[in-house]
């Protein structure tokens, strides 16, 4: 392993990890980057072979106990080398002392079971233009969504205070993570939207641009019926209405939903903690924000 090292990830290194996702089939959004970076600026971790990128890895500290793996990935050509198995010692030393949770792909559960991961449920890929999106839709002065429910004003998210919806996100996400949610939110090319009934938050979604499908990213929301019509609205600000939604399949009105509303799954990755899984409002949890940050 001469000449190997682990740096902090660069501008250009977050660029090259997110290229790296794509190649490996994850779909990455165009500026997730952006976003994480704001999380845990240090929290990305890059292998270099001779000074040249060869792998990466995130470990990104949220609050003073919780910690989230992603972005672990090794370049084909350097595969089974051990360059891989440094970068994750280095990833889970940084986390080292707080719950960690990962979204673990298939064929890697069982190396994270040796490392002290256990499965607390899966996140299941759904794809397709969801029934509806390809509508016109309607809103009424006050803007109503169709569907939605009475009472149920789907609005803008960014005119909503910042406090509110961090508020409402830390019923679904261990710590807060304000400055994150802000830009996850707020990037441009996004759009993010909330349910509200009688000024209470009841619901919360984005949908962001990738390369393939958009993704929807975090989807909360207190029926399901409100889920669909934000579902719905989301995916009307997507490319012919593609769109892929991880659901937990601990929350079986997210899975009934999304396959009602005709996506098919495409790809599953484990939730896995090195502990008891945290706290978190499952039934209203229809999309998890991301399998790279949590």
């Amino acid at each position: 392993m001469t000449g190997f090292e682990i740096t902090g990830a660069s501008a250009a290194d977050m660029a090259l990890m997110r290229a790296w996702a794509d190649e490996e089939g994850w779909n990455p959004g165009d500026s997730d980057r952006f976003a994480f970076m704001v999380a845990d600026p240090a929290g990305f971790l890059v292998g270099r072979l001779g000074g040249e990128p060869v792998a990466c890895i995130s470990a990104v500290r949220y609050g003073g106990g919780f910690g989230f793996i992603g972005f672990y990935i090794a370049r084909p050509a350097v595969r089974g080398r051990g360059y891989g198995i440094r970068l994750w010692n280095a990833g889970m030393e940084r986390l080292d002392g707080r719950l960690v949770g990962l979204d673990g792909v298939v064929e890697q559960q069982d190396n994270y079971r040796r490392s002290g991961f256990r499965p607390a449920w899966n996140n299941v890929r759904h794809e397709g233009v969801p029934r509806g999106a390809d509508e016109a839709g309607e809103r009424d002065g006050a803007g109503n969504a169709d569907g939605a429910g009475d009472g149920v004003r789907i609005v803008d998210a960014g005119s909503l205070p910042l406090g509110r919806l961090a508020a409402y996100d830390r019923r679904f996400f261990p710590e807060s993570r304000d400055a994150f949610l802000a830009a996850w939110a707020g990037l441009p090319g996004r759009t993010a939207l909330a349910a509200v009934r009688d000024g209470r938050i009841e619901g919360f979604g984005v949908v962001r641009p990738c390369s393939a499908a958009s993704r929807i990213g975090p989807l909360y929301a207190a029926t399901p019926r409100i889920a669909a019509a934000l579902l719905v609205r989301l995916a009307r600000q997507a490319p012919g209405g593609l769109v892929a939604v991880d659901v937990p399949d601990a929350n079986p009105r997210a899975t009934d939903l999304v396959t009602g509303l005709g996506l098919v799954p495409t790809f599953e990755a484990a939730r896995m903690y090195t502990g008891p899984a945290p706290r978190s409002d499952l039934a209203d949890l229809y999309g998890v924000t991301s399998l790279e940050l949590g």
